[in-house]
Order: C-alpha cells, then structure tokens, then sequence
C-alpha cells in the first residue's frame, strides 16, 4: 500500500448543521470526499467522533463499503493517530476534510510523488501558494511524526487543527504544481449553506461527481455565485457600511441598497478578499443587515469594525454610573444587531469620549476589552490634533482617518504614524478617500455646498492627474493614491451597487500610483480649505 488517507468528518457544525449528510448527486458528501480521495492502492479511512451524534454518519460511511474509526470529540489529533494504529511509523498519511469534496486520488498521487521526490516530512497543498483554489486542500506528511505530535501536543489549537507541531518542527512546504493557474482565492470547500448550493449547482454539471476531474470543477468555479472578480484578493479594501444603512454621501444617486442586494455585496466582498467591514451604532440598520448576512457560516470569514454609539443622549453631567450603562446598552444593541457574543473591533466615534464624563467611557472600555467583550479598541478621528491624542493611547490599536488626494493637513503627522507602527500594533484605516463623493463629482453644485465657489480649477486638476498617472478615473486615481501610501492599512469604500463593488475590486488589483508621480500630485494640487476637507462644516441647505 503506497499511502493512506484520513478523512476527518462530523455530523454537526455549529455553521451547517448536518453538512457532512447533505447529498450531491445522491452521495452523502463525506462519501464523495472520501470515495473521490481513493485509488487503486490507497486506503481511505474516515474518523469520526464516539458521540451518539455520529452514530448516523459512522452508519452511512459502513453503509458505502468504507472504513470508519471512531475516537476523541475534542481531540483530533488523537483521533487521526487512533485510526491508524495498525500502520508503522513510516506510513504516508494524507490529512483531508470531508468539507472539502473537490480533490480526488489523481491529484494526491501528484502530491504524493512531490512529497517522495523532495523527501520531505511534511506538504500542504491549499490556497495562493498551490495556485488551487481554497477547500482542493491537503496534507501528507508520515505517520511517526503524527504519532510524536500527538505525545507532545497539549495544547488544544494543536490537537485541533493536527498538524501545527509537525509544521513548526520541520516547516510548511507547498506542493506548486499548479501555481500558474493562480486560482488560490477562489474557494470549494463547504462551510455554509451559500457554499453546498454552490457545490451543487456546480456538481450538476456532472453526470458522475466521484470521477469529475477536479481541474474541470475549477473551471466552473468562475462561474459560480461569491467567487472573486478580480485577479487576486483585495485586503485593503475595507467595505464601509453606511451607505447599507442610510441615504450616506453628497454625490449618491443611487440611494439606501435593498436588504438583499446589501447581503449581496456584503458576501461578494467577503469573497474577494475584503477582510474588514466598518459600520456604526449611528448607521441607521447597518449592523442589522450585517448580522443577517453573516449567519450561518459568513461570519468568521471577516472582521467587523464597529462605533460606539456617538452618546448624544448622554447627558453632560450623567453619574459614572449613567455613562457606564449607556456604554453597555450601546454594545449590547451593537452585539444583539450583529448576532456576536463580543466585537472584533469597537471605535469610538469622537477622541474626546476618551476624557470627557471624567474618563467612565473610555474606564468601562478598557473594561470590556480585558474580560474580551471587545478584541480591539479603536477611535475615529477628524483632526490631526486628535490624531495626536489618539497616538498617545497605547490600548488603541485601530485609527480610522479622513484622508483624500487634496488633504495637505496629515503631512507633517505622517512621520510619527510610522514611528508608532514601528513601535506597537497600530492599524490605520482611512475613509473618505472619496470625500463622501466630491471628488467624483463635476457638478458646481455639491462643490458649492462643500464651500467651493470655484470648483473649475479642482476638476480640471483631477481629470489632469487622471492622465498623467494612466489611471481609469477619478475614483482610480483617489483610491491608488491612498492605496500607495506605505503607512495606510485598509481603505473604507462606500458601495450601493453590484456595479460599483466591481470597479472598485478592478482599482484595488491595478498597481498602486508610482512614488514620482505621488511626488508631482504633493508639488502641484490645489489647496482646500478646512472648511471643504470637513464634511460637518458643509453647507448642506445650499441648493
């Protein structure tokens, strides 16, 4: 026998409940990852758990002719290593998932031979440095080393996940076959509802899904719903969410998304990478469309940012006790509305929360952050004064900032964002890279409401560097620019259409704006007035 498989597989997930049971094609979908796993000399073994709630799994895996073991619920590890008691140490093992149907025994004969002829002990093909798509996923390393993890391993991450000891003790090589397909951040395995549909809508196509070429399932990947648009995922892109709960910006012709387009887009994001999403307390139902579409598997494929609510209810002279339960009634409607139990990433929504109330905000905050109500603490600024302040803080690790093509304020500042990132955890987020739309507008009126009598020069400027930096637009050549600045961590954009998450998905794959050409826009933009660079100074009445 050349090798032999473990399948690791449960009849229940806290995201998909009973997932491994649901069929494709009539199969059960452990039996099609494990029956597509097999070859002529390999053996394929699926170990379950012994709780009751696997006695219909372990029953249908017999049922189809394969070899099932059962053993620890908690210990996965252990549950690997028991299942292969019979073989010796030098046994090739592959670790596979039965969430993950798309490999099959042509593809680990592959990985197995690149694991001989490197001698390796240890290879993982999955994701961007495969160039296959996440979920065609697996390990093969040698059943001594399992057994030596599992004698040493006492942590639950590492008894969870199997493998970690072994990676840290000889490395994490790729099998690379396939990079040049650059499919890494498409994704096939099935971790919510939106992926079995997907699976089977793909599977369809297929008349016998055991013995489908798995690089003919790929190409119909392209095709499915919540796979990414663009060439390469897009981290920085962080997807704001105002816009989802309100008629949000000077230049939306659009107007609030549907509840189902907002899931959408949301989903859409997610699979194109976007690793954060920013929302508000203040932004109408925002946090509420979030929640619902996360559920059910979405939600730990992204971080959600958050804002304390902005506490004008407050009153100036509320007893510590007051601030401190409109604090907790804030983030609790916050967690209630998100469906979470605790907050990625909470921010203030003004720095002077941090000191006003004789500090109970900011006192009840750190608070909640040391018992992990909330992960992070973050604040949103306006001036490079509260900048400063926010800087001084060591618990906040989150700055989001308004920063555009046209904003000179930030320059002499810069310097010091650096000095602190080299120093601590700093994240810094910019929003308004757009200036709430002005800056895509060619209309003198939303100029003149933003206390531009002259609007003429900017645009005309604005097309010029458009141009000259071989941009596709305006909105290319705002969001480039805050993309190319090295101190910058994401990038919150507003979106009310399909349409437009796509062409910011395309400026987000485009490479970021030269140094020189960064050099000549600094040398040569108009200069606005505070009054223009701060939309709470606009004169929204103006027709």
């Amino acid at each position: 026998m050349k090798s032999v498989a473990v399948l690791q597989a449960r009849t229940n997930s806290s995201r998909l409940p009973g997932k491994v049971l649901l069929p494709i094609n009539g199969i059960p979908l452990v039996v099609l990852a494990a029956k597509r796993a097999a070859n002529t000399d390999r053996k394929v073994i699926v170990a379950t758990s012994q709780e009751a709630s696997d006695d219909a799994l372990a029953a249908i895996i017999e049922g189809h002719g394969l070899a099932c073991s059962r053993g620890s619920l908690e210990n996965t590890l252990e549950r690997v290593v028991h299942a292969l008691s019979g073989y010796d140490d030098n046994t090739i093992v592959f670790r596979l998932t039965a969430d993950n149907i798309f490999p099959d025994g042509s593809l680990l004969d592959e990985i197995e031979q690149d694991f001989i002829k490197r001698k390796l002990d240890y290879l993982c093909c999955n994701g961007e440095p495969s160039g296959l798509p996440y979920g065609m996923s697996a390990e093969i390393t040698r059943l001594g080393h399992l057994r030596e993890a599992a004698r040493n391993s006492s942590s639950k991450y590492d008894q969870e996940h199997v493998t970690p000891y072994i990676i840290r003790k000889f490395g994490s090589e790729f099998f690379e076959s396939y990079r040049s397909l650059n499919k890494g951040h498409f994704r096939c395995t099935i971790d919510c509802f939106d992926d079995y549909l997907g699976a089977l809508r793909l599977f369809s196509n297929f008349d016998d899904a055991i013995h489908a070429d798995p690089f003919d399932l790929i190409k119909y990947l392209e095709s499915s719903p919540y796979q990414p648009m663009g060439s390469q995922p897009v981290p920085r892109l962080v997807l704001g969410a105002a816009q989802l709960g309100s008629n949000y910006g000077v230049a939306n012709k659009i107007g609030q998304p549907s509840s189902s387009l907002s899931q959408e887009l949301i989903k859409t994001a997610i699979a194109n990478g976007v690793v954060y999403l920013d929302t508000a307390r203040a932004y109408g139902n925002s946090e509420e469309i979030i929640g619902q579409a996360l559920k059910s598997g979405w939600e730990g494929r992204v971080k959600i940012i958050t804002k304390l609510s902005p506490l004008l209810e407050c009153p100036a002279d509320a007893s510590t006790n007051s601030v401190r339960a409109f604090v907790d009634a804030s983030i609790y409607q916050s967690c209630s509305a998100l469906r979470v139990q605790s907050l990625d990433v909470l921010m203030l929504h003004r720095v002077s929360h941090i000191d006003e109330w004789d500090g109970a905000v900011w006192q009840r905050l750190q608070e909640l952050l040391e018992s992990g109500v909330i992960k992070e603490l973050g604040v949103s600024i306006q001036s490079p004064e509260e900048l400063e302040k926010a800087l001084s803080e060591l618990d906040l690790t989150f700055i989001q900032m308004p920063v555009n093509i046209l904003d000179w304020r930030w320059d002499s500042i810069i310097p010091k964002i650096r000095a602190v990132k080299l120093e601590r955890k700093l994240i810094i987020h910019v929003r308004s890279a757009l200036l709430q739309g002005l800056l895509q507008s060619s209309d003198p009126r939303h100029w003149l409401k933003a206390n531009v009598e002259n609007a003429e020069v900017i645009i005309q400027w604005m097309k010029e560097q458009v141009e000259l930096c071989s941009r596709l637009n305006i909105a290319d050549l705002c969001l480039s620019y805050i993309n190319s600045l090295d101190w910058v961590d994401g990038i919150a954009v507003g979106m009310e259409s399909m349409q437009q998450l796509k062409e910011n998905i395309e400026i987000f794959c485009r490479p970021v704006i030269r140094e020189d050409e960064i050099n000549k826009i600094l040398a040569s933009r108009p200069r606005l007035e505070e009054s223009t660079l701060n939309p709470a100074l606009w004169r929204m009445d103006q027709q």
